[in-house]
């Protein structure tokens, strides 16, 4: 920790490490002095297991790219996170790397990485939050051949998807996935893993979710808070779906046919929406009441915001008699009323 060190040394302290029966090693606020070259590095008879840098600083301005980054790429490691650092790239194995967690988190690291690379065949965990990804069809593409990649932190990058024409090819195996807090749009959908069981959305500009789009068949929970959402998704994609989380949107009243169309939802987070105080939202209280409470925070995080003299009451407390509600009951008692006036009039 806080280490000022010439390149050379810099590398024969893990040379030296490779060789010992160190296997955790943590470095962490580091200056690197001195000018970058090439380096051969002996990679055999290690006991590391993982390597992990946070706070790296490269003085040298001119140097060969490929001497700093292939030092790291060829490791023989389970484990490395290079973290904080501004790196900005890194090169793809030489040959099937026994990587299985990667974690290269607030860095500057753009959508040129890992393109074309068929070495991280037992990648398991890939972390890139906080990076400057932009595509993401082109994040699609890294992931395709890696073949056992499970889970993809891209949260707080740039990422946007604005061609509906590219075919998207995430890896196969890829079940969760982290898109939250990018500039993605509804048109998301259109470059989704098929068979993703844990999708993150939260915090990006979504407005709803198109009909007709991929089925997830496996999708089993689904973060949507913090979005333009003015409804509840329907179910017809995701017939698996177990949680969902629709916070903070902009969900006035939401759809009453929603515990139907998703009978195999078991927790909805809807908390801290702009209710409006209505007869539908009636009829979706009465619905969740019927549902066996599946609203998460009920009731002390769902209150009314419109209209404005019933705002702040809580929806638990919310009632409207079954007359003010139902149009065709009005209408009959109305007419019954006229008729009897008139014939009370004409007997008079």
């Amino acid at each position: 920790t806080n280490v000022s060190v010439d390149w050379d040394f810099l590398i024969k302290i893990f040379q030296t490490v490779w060789h010992s029966s160190i296997e955790y090693f943590n470095v962490n606020s580091v200056t690197q002095l001195s000018a970058i070259k090439g380096y051969y590095f002996d990679y055999s008879g290690t006991s590391m297991k993982a390597l992990t840098m946070k706070k790296v600083l490269i003085t040298d301005l001119y140097f060969t790219q490929d001497d700093l980054y292939k030092i790291f790429a060829d490791m023989n490691i389970a484990a490395l996170t290079i973290a904080e650092s501004e790196m900005i790239h890194m090169l793809c194995p030489s040959s099937d790397s026994p990587f299985r967690y990667l974690n290269f988190s607030k860095n500057d690291l753009t959508d040129l990485l890992f393109q074309k690379c068929d070495k991280l065949i037992k990648l398991e965990t890939l972390n890139l939050q906080k990076n400057k990804f932009e595509s993401l069809s082109k994040v699609s593409f890294m992931t395709s051949r890696m073949k056992s990649l499970k889970y993809l932190d891209m949260s707080n990058n740039l990422l946007s998807h604005d061609a509906p024409d590219v075919q998207c090819q995430w890896s196969k195996s890829l079940s969760e996935l982290d898109l939250s807090s990018n500039q993605l749009t509804e048109s998301v959908f259109e470059c989704v893993p098929v068979n993703i069981k844990k999708l993150d959305l939260q915090n990006n500009q979504i407005t709803s979710v198109p009909r007709g789009m991929a089925e997830l068949k496996s999708l089993k929970e689904l973060n949507l808070a913090s979005n333009r959402l003015a409804d509840l998704p329907g179910c017809g994609g995701f017939t698996s779906l177990e949680f969902l989380n629709i916070e903070m949107n902009l969900i006035l009243t939401p759809s009453a046919d929603f515990f139907q169309s998703c009978p195999r939802v078991r927790e909805l987070q809807a908390r801290h929406n702009p209710f409006k105080c209505s007869c539908e939202l009636q009829d979706f209280i009465h619905l969740e009441r019927q549902s066996g409470g599946k609203l998460f925070g009920w009731p002390s995080a769902y209150v009314c915001e419109y209209p404005e003299d019933l705002r702040g009451t809580q929806l638990k407390d919310f009632h409207l008699t079954e007359l003010a509600c139902n149009t065709t009951l009005l209408l009959v008692t109305a007419l019954l009323l006229t008729l009897v006036l008139v014939a009370v009039v004409a007997f008079l």
